[in-house]
């Protein structure tokens, strides 16, 4: 007789499935919307992030089981220590998987010309239109150099209340709105609300240099250790979508799911379903408004 699972086991097994039948339903509801209304679309995806405790075959299966099609990398996926031949390859695998390259990242840069070119030349051989970033401030004038010679995007990550840098959306797009249009922001929902900062608000204050979004849900705004499946938290996501949609914007969503590493499917199927129902409400509901 085959062994039972424990009742632990059996209540995840329970809720994994739930959560699909939900996520099938979403699925269903953001195909309607989108067919009425193209232009209503926000690029949902996943920062790979969200599966760093696996290998990059693993990680790109389970992109498939959750029917994402857009993807932010992270080196432990696609390693910035490669040399080029073998990150051209794993962009061509990434590639085949029918996966669009969005972007990679986070990576942390200091104010020196080497490194700024290497990283450059990373994110141009593994296919990425887009770098975010957490620069040392001194370092803005070599980046912008770098991405007009690249033309390549390169975002400043916001980190919350520990980043003496850019704790806030709002401080990184203080630094770039001047500057190249390459030069942008990537806006981290759990971070910024962290500093007491309303995301939406952030998303309309730097909208003319949001180019890539991670999403999470917070139980407690002021808690990074209360992260939790999107839907379940205090941060809007209803709202968040209106503005988004409002604004024009047109880069990543990225689920990014920090809890759970060693088994995020669950709690990433929840999430991107929640996130996908909310989209097809929102995008429906301005169809009947206008």
């Amino acid at each position: 007789m085959a062994p039972q699972p424990s009742r632990r086991r059996f209540v995840a097994i329970a809720a994994g499935a739930a959560a699909w039948t939900k996520a099938a339903r979403s699925m269903r509801a953001e195909s309607v919307a989108s067919r009425a209304a193209s232009a209503d679309r926000l690029k949902i995806g996943v920062a790979s992030y969200s599966m760093r405790e696996f290998p990059l075959d693993q990680a790109l299966d389970m992109a498939r089981a959750l029917h994402v099609s857009s993807m932010t990398f992270k080196d432990v996926h696609v390693p910035r220590t490669d040399p080029p031949e073998a990150t051209r390859a794993l962009r061509a695998k990434i590639e085949a998987a029918g996966i669009t390259i969005m972007g990679g990242g986070t990576i942390t840069i200091r104010n020196d010309e080497t490194q700024i070119a290497r990283e450059f030349e990373y994110a141009r051989n593994a296919g990425f239109p887009l770098i975010f970033i957490s620069p040392e401030p001194a370092a803005l004038d070599a980046i912008e150099r770098a991405a007009k010679r690249y033309d390549i995007k390169a975002a400043i990550h916001n980190h919350g209340p520990e980043d003496k840098w850019w704790p806030r959306p709002q401080d990184a797009y203080a630094a770039v709105k001047g500057r190249d249009a390459r030069l942008g922001v990537c806006i981290d929902i759990g971070h910024t609300l962290r500093t007491g900062t309303d995301p939406v608000q952030a998303c309309r204050e730097c909208r003319t240099r949001l180019y890539d979004m991670h999403v999470k849900d917070l139980a407690v705004a002021t808690d990074e250790r209360s992260e939790t499946e999107v839907g379940r938290g205090v941060i809007d996501i209803p709202a968040l979508f209106r503005t988004l949609l409002d604004i024009g914007y047109s880069g990543q969503v990225g689920l990014e799911y920090e809890i759970n590493p060693k088994s995020p499917l669950p709690g990433m199927i929840e999430s991107l379903a929640y996130m996908r129902g909310v989209l097809a409400a929102v995008a429906t509901a301005r169809l009947t408004t206008r």
